[in-house]
């Protein structure tokens, strides 16, 4: 089959998928990608394009997530013309509309059928918009998540499938988008994000590695932001420190921001944090790593005695699923996109987002009785493994989803 990827930060959503059908070695792939410096993928040729346009700075806020938008377009779709001049014309077209790419696709190839992948549709309720009293919502708020939500609403019309990762963020779409919306994760390789009892791990202020044995926190987002709950985990490190001295406390992320605004504080998030909690901390057993090789990545998740996962209700993030899926003990916010993944109690322990108390607390009664939790990765494995598993679970239902696209002769057998 002939697939046409489009992904403005290559490979995305589909780092699975794509690597699958590569391996086949009876596709050919073609991705189309604006980033600068995309991954290789044996088997799949990567073309790389520019938005025909992208916004003036000072371009008025109710347009400018359009104006990009159109101007990511066009630049895919110049990109796609190009590839049907040279004669490459698709079986089936895969891509994420957040960001317009497929806007004006089916100009190109007005016959071949589009799946399409709707991350999130904004609002001022339900969502991180407005969920934290810390950063409250201006009154041009409502206007302008009615307008980032142009892109979703034009593109339910330009796709023949669309696809949603979670049943929250299926939700979150008004109910006319649901019927025409499958819900299937991307998919978690839990043959390869396995516990590993006998890791071990160098970091650089210590003189002999870090294993099991010792007692480690964890903490990891892409960005140290408060989206994804860094200052209420930095409020919380205190207490734990006091009633756990021996710990260590791994933080992976970087200082820059993903989700919402920055903070005003001239260091970033981070300093201001930093400053907040002063000396009340022991700064010496606190590393922060940054962004870590995915290696160390699985290494810091292994080795963990804890793991805290932080987010305001938003998109769950690949890592809370693969830190279930190594049998991470886990301690997570009480709200509804990571409740669709995590049973209190029974696959980790949930915790009110705004109560950094509350988060010590427990935090502290897992280190101090590891015994009284020791179902917790186990189970929290299992349920991935039954429910988003990427070769099992996930990839069959993307497959069923594509086959229902196309021809039959064309038609991927299921694993």
């Amino acid at each position: 089959m002939k697939f046409l990827f489009v992904h403005q930060n290559m490979p995305g959503q589909y780092r699975e998928l794509v690597q699958w059908l590569a391996d086949k070695k009876e596709h050919e792939i073609v991705f189309l990608t604006q980033r600068k410096n995309p991954p290789v993928f044996d088997g799949v040729q990567t073309i790389k394009y520019k938005p025909h346009h992208i916004a003036a700075e000072k371009t008025y806020g109710l347009v400018r997530t359009w104006e990009n938008a159109t101007g990511s377009g066009f630049g895919a779709a110049q990109a796609a013309g190009k590839l049907r001049a040279k004669g490459f014309t698709p079986d089936i077209i895969i891509g994420h509309v957040g960001w317009g790419e497929l806007t004006f696709i089916k100009e190109i190839y007005p016959d071949v059928p589009v799946i399409g992948f709707f991350e999130y549709f904004y609002s001022t309720e339900g969502g991180p918009v407005g969920f934290d009293p810390e950063s409250p919502v201006s009154e041009h708020s409502p206007y302008l998540m009615a307008a980032h939500n142009a892109v979703p609403l034009v593109n339910i019309e330009v796709v023949d499938q669309g696809h949603c990762p979670t049943y929250w963020q299926r939700d979150r779409f008004p109910k006319s988008f649901h019927d025409r919306v499958y819900v299937c994760h991307d998919g978690i390789r839990t043959e390869k994000m396995l516990p590993n009892p006998e890791v071990e791990l160098t970091l650089g202020r210590l003189d002999k590695p870090i294993t099991r044995n010792d007692e480690i926190v964890t903490y990891m987002a892409r960005n140290l932001e408060t989206t994804r709950g860094f200052h209420q985990f930095m409020r919380a490190l205190p207490k734990i420190q006091k009633a756990r001295p021996n710990a260590r406390f791994l933080i992976v992320g970087g200082n820059d921001v993903s989700y919402g605004g920055k903070s005003k504080h001239p260091g970033g998030l981070r300093a201001q944090m930093e400053a907040e909690v002063g000396d009340n901390v022991d700064w010496d057993k606190v590393h922060f790593l940054g962004q870590v090789p995915f290696d160390d990545y699985q290494k810091i998740i292994q080795i963990s005695s804890c793991h805290i996962y932080l987010t305001m209700p938003f998109v769950l993030s690949w890592s809370l699923l693969e830190a279930m899926s190594m049998q991470a003990a886990i301690v997570a916010s009480d709200v509804a996109p990571v409740r669709e993944a995590i049973t209190h109690g029974e696959t980790g322990l949930l915790v009110d987002f705004f109560d950094p108390e509350a988060l010590a607390s427990q935090v502290v009664d897992l280190l101090a009785n590891p015994k009284s939790y020791s179902h917790l990765g186990p189970n929290a494995r299992s349920h991935v493994v039954k429910t988003y598993d990427f070769l099992t679970v996930c990839l069959p239902e993307h497959l069923r989803q594509i086959n229902a696209l196309v021809p039959k002769r064309k038609h991927i057998n299921l694993p």
